[in-house]
This record gives structure tokens, sequence and C-alpha cells, in this order.
């Protein structure tokens, strides 16, 4: 388990970060997670419930030391469109909302997205991770961060927003301004003023945890919920406790469906976040554990009452802001709420929700990486493209679909470099060690006769026909006529056999042309596929030479 490797390993200079971020964290998630259960179709409660498990749970199993685990928007939605619950749905419901049976689907609906990524994590599935490149991390991050704005801005002025995507939110948001409730707008500006002043001027400290306890303060001394300001509320009271769903075998097969796609959309959601944090302070998290880790803590949430959760982007840049360096912070923030579950409850009531939402957006500014952005501008358009793209597509559809097509971009991506990669014609440099290429290095010169070409990526079928043609090219340019062409192979490790096939062509080619063709720098594991091809059948091993001083011993030696 690795989070439990980390937490035993604990560094005692994290601890007052980790309590800080820990407790305003709870702070946040209370309220959060009551509407995420709503959102769900379950009672508010039961998004309390189902924060519990996962959060020791993943502090046992999870690679990250910095996400949040537990209620989050994207699944509790699906959780209600999977139940049928969702206003204007045209999916007739399972279970009416706020029943007994709805909540038992809903808890077997987290069991079977855990077992889903518990399937995942013995497949070996982590590996899908990797086509997650940074550009599309930033480009993801930045977007969920303008989701998370826009789904607060009508708890800024109290303004009824109805529209569920981003850019009607805003323009919604814009047109009903002069409906605004005008203390519930002045006292979110005033909340954003302090946290962007204080948290500039005084980084380390507990800002947003000062903001919640301040603005709770104000309502209580100028009666600010008397005057209209909403607030938290009334908290129920309760623990969960250990249900098994007890539901029948065509409530699985209506399920398993919304299950996988519920667990791709957490995992996605998790492993990006996870990422995300780790690139920002140079660690690594293993993408095939955070399978298994969100598997079991769905478990977790589905035995003990609760629905499926992933990571809270919201909840973690939370922590992050205060300074959170291990699972610790969760941990702190799940005591804060048994607590409050259990003795604390009228305390939490006049947090106003205002507030609560400015903290979210301060939050949320803080995932809008603007430098990387620009770097990405200035290192290459293509990857700076691919972040705005994945922004917009997040924005524009939904997290899945986004993730996907921004998925979709960097591979073909990947594919256009790979099927037209860099190459070379390697010669002699004046004063300088070595062969290197001729169009980096003014007055650099081939081998008279010679022509040594080296193809910066693996040979196979995308670029196989763009290899051959550019080779020939490469022989063409030559002033002097060309005797040998020695194909520098470093940069391949294996080959297809339309790749292959292509080889044997060049090289019928070039006999006709009375050029000798030969390979150098071939590996092992390249020459045995060779081999099993049959390639040196038609092609005389006599002209694989280990390293580019014996390819030109060999042509220096040829008469």
């Amino acid at each position: 388990m690795p989070g439990l490797k980390k937490l035993l390993s604990y560094r005692q200079e994290w601890i007052r970060g980790d309590v800080v971020a820990g407790l305003t964290v709870a702070a946040y998630l209370i309220p959060q997670c009551m509407a995420y259960g709503e959102l769900a179709g379950v009672e508010p409660v039961v998004g309390l419930w189902a924060i519990l498990p996962p959060m020791i749970i993943y502090a046992l199993f999870g690679s990250s030391p910095q996400i949040s685990v537990g209620p989050e928007s994207s699944t509790a939605v699906m959780t209600a469109v999977a139940i049928g619950t969702l206003r204007d749905s045209v999916i007739a419901p399972l279970a009416a909302t706020g029943t007994d049976t709805y909540a038992g689907l809903a808890a077997l609906l987290a069991v079977i997205v855990g077992i889903v990524c518990i399937v995942g994590y013995f497949a070996q599935l982590g590996f899908l991770a990797d086509l997650l490149s940074k550009p599309i991390l930033i480009g993801y991050m930045a977007g969920i961060a303008l989701i998370m704005i826009g789904g607060q801005l009508g708890k800024l002025g109290k303004i009824d927003i109805e529209a569920d995507a981003f850019f009607s939110q805003v323009r919604e948001f814009s047109s009903k301004l002069s409906l605004a409730h005008p203390p519930t707008l002045l006292l979110s500006i005033l909340v954003l003023i302090f946290l962007f002043a204080l948290q500039r001027r005084f980084p380390n400290s507990p800002v947003p945890l000062i903001a919640v306890l301040l603005s709770t303060a104000a309502v209580a001394i100028f009666h600010l919920d008397d005057r209209g300001v909403a607030v938290v509320g009334e908290i129920p009271a309760g623990l969960p406790h250990l249900v098994i769903p007890q539901v029948s075998v065509e409530d699985w097969r209506s399920l398993v469906a919304s299950a996988v796609g519920i667990a791709i959309v957490g995992y996605s959601d998790n492993v990006l976040t996870a990422r995300a944090f780790a690139n920002r302070h140079n660690y690594k998290i293993d993408a095939n554990q955070e399978l298994l880790a969100l598997g079991v803590a769905n478990l977790g949430s589905g035995l003990m009452q609760g629905f499926p959760i992933s990571s809270s982007g919201s909840r973690s840049v939370i922590g992050d802001s205060l300074g959170s360096k291990s699972q610790l912070f969760s941990l702190v923030a799940m005591v804060a709420v048994i607590l409050v579950l259990l003795f604390l409850r009228p305390l939490l009531a006049l947090f106003p929700k205002a507030a609560l939402g400015a903290i979210v957006i301060y939050a949320a500014t803080k995932l809008i990486e603007v430098s990387e952005f620009i770097r990405l501008y200035r290192f290459r358009r293509s990857e700076f493209l691919l972040a705005i793209v994945t922004t917009i597509a997040v924005l524009m559809t939904d997290i899945l679909v986004g993730v996907g097509i921004a998925v979709s971009l960097s591979v073909i991506d990947l594919f256009s470099r790979v099927a037209r990669p860099h190459d070379a014609v390697l010669g002699e440099v004046q004063g300088l060690a070595g062969l290197h290429d001729i169009d980096d290095w003014e007055g650099a010169t081939t081998i008279p006769g010679l022509v040594i070409y080296r193809y910066d990526a693996p040979l196979c079928f995308a670029n196989a026909e763009n290899f051959k043609q550019r080779s020939l090219k490469a022989i063409a340019s030559e002033i002097e006529p060309v005797e040998w062409f020695i194909l520098n192979m470093e940069a391949n490790v294996e080959i297809d056999i339309t790749a292959i096939d292509m080889l044997l062509e060049l090289q019928i080619e070039l006999t006709a042309k009375n050029i000798t063709f030969g390979i150098t720098r071939v590996k092992q594991d390249l020459y045995l596929q060779l081999e099993r091809a049959g390639f040196f059948q038609k092609i005389s091993t006599k002209h694989i030479y280990p390293t580019l001083h014996t390819a030109i011993k060999a042509f220096t030696a040829r008469h």
C-alpha cells in the first residue's frame, strides 16, 4: 500500500500545512458534498457519508499525496442519469428519488464502479494514462477550473442560473447581474478581494479558512441570513454503517453499462488531477495503482451507503494552496467531518454559501497556468493548440468526451511525428570528431561515394513509404555518384513486416542502380526480428555493420 508507506515516512515539518489544509478542506467539503448528494438524487447527508470511507481508503492505497477523493460533480450527475432522475430525462427511472430503493441502487452503482476499476487494475490498464500528455493536463485543468468558476457564479449574487454549460452560465450571469442580491454580492466581492490580497501578501497563511470564519462571523454579527444571504443551514446528524445492497440481477444488468462509463470518467478525472499536481511538485504517481485505489474507495463508499466517487479538483487545489504534503490532510478532514456530524453541526449552519462560492472561484484560478500556455506556445504551436482544444472540448462537451477528443488529437499529433520525422545525411565537420547532420553544420561534407542516412523514428507501416522516398531523395542530392548507401538504424529497436518489405524493395531498387545497400548500428533485438522475417535470405549479412566506423572502414576497403 503506497499511501501507507508514505504516511509511515512522514516528515514533521509537513504537519502544520496538512492540518490547516485538512480543516479548511473539511469546512469546504461539508456543504459541497451535501450538495453533491442532492445532485445524485439521495439525501444530502449521504454526500457526507460517501466521503468518509474513501478518505481513509485512498490514504492507504493511493499514490498521490495531495488529491482529495469523495463525491464529485460529474460522478454525482452520472449517478442521477444512470438511475433516471435528471429533470427532463427520457430514461425510465429505476426508482424514485429519495427512496430506500434508490439509495440501494446508488450504493450498488458505486460497488460496480469499484469492481470495474479493480478489474482494470489487474488487467494493467493504467498504461492508458500515458496517452495523457502534459498539454492535455494543462488544458484539462484549465477547463475544469472554468467549469468550477461557472458553477459558482450564481452563488456570488444569489442569482438563479439555469444553464449548465460554462459559456451559457457566464452569459446568463451577465444578463441577470442586475437581479443580484446586493448583500450577497457585496459579501462575495469582499471575500474575493480578501482572498487574492492576503494570499499574495501572506502566501503560507490559511487565508481560505480565515475567510470562511470571518464571513461566518459577519453573518452572525450583522444577521445577514435575516437579510436574505443564503447559508448552509442545518446539517443532519448520523454516521453511515455497513449495508450490503439488496438488489436483483436485473438491477445489476441495468447498471453495468453506466458503471463502466462512470469508472472511465472517474478514473480520467482522478489520474489527470493527480498527474497535474505531480507535475507541479515534481513527484510521480502510479497510474495503475490509482485504478486500484479508486476501485477500493468506490467499494467502500457503496458498502457504507454512499454513491460513486472520484477525486475533487476543487478540494485538492484548496489543500495544495494551503501547503498539503501528504494524505494526512484528508485524514484530518475526515475526523473533522465526523466531529461535525456528531457534535458541531450548529456551528456550521451560518456558513454563507456566497463565501464558499468565492473560495471555489479563488481555488479554480490556481489551476489555470497561464505561464504554461505561454511556454507551450513558444515551444511548439501544435502542443499549444492541443492544450487550447482540450480546454474548449472539456467546456463544450462532457468531461469524458472532452478528454477523448484531446487524447485523439494527441495520438494524431504523435503519429504525424512518427510518420514524418526528422532525417539526416551524416557527414564530416572539420575540427569536430564524429559524424553529424550536414544540414546543421556549415561546411559539413559527406564522404565521396558514400551516403550515411539516419531516419529519426522507428520504421513501421506509417512511415515506410515516406522513408523510401526520402532515402532516394538523399541519394539524388549528392553531387558525386553514390556507390554505397548505409542506413543508420540507431532509432530502431523493433520493426514491422511492412517496413521490412520496404527495405527489401529499396535494396532491389538500389542494386539496379549499382548502389550497395548496407545497415549499421543494428541492435540485437532488431537483428533477430529481421532474421525471423527472412531478411537475411535476400540481403547478405556482410553488409550489416555494428558501428558507423566499421561501415566506413568497409566502404574504404571496398576495392
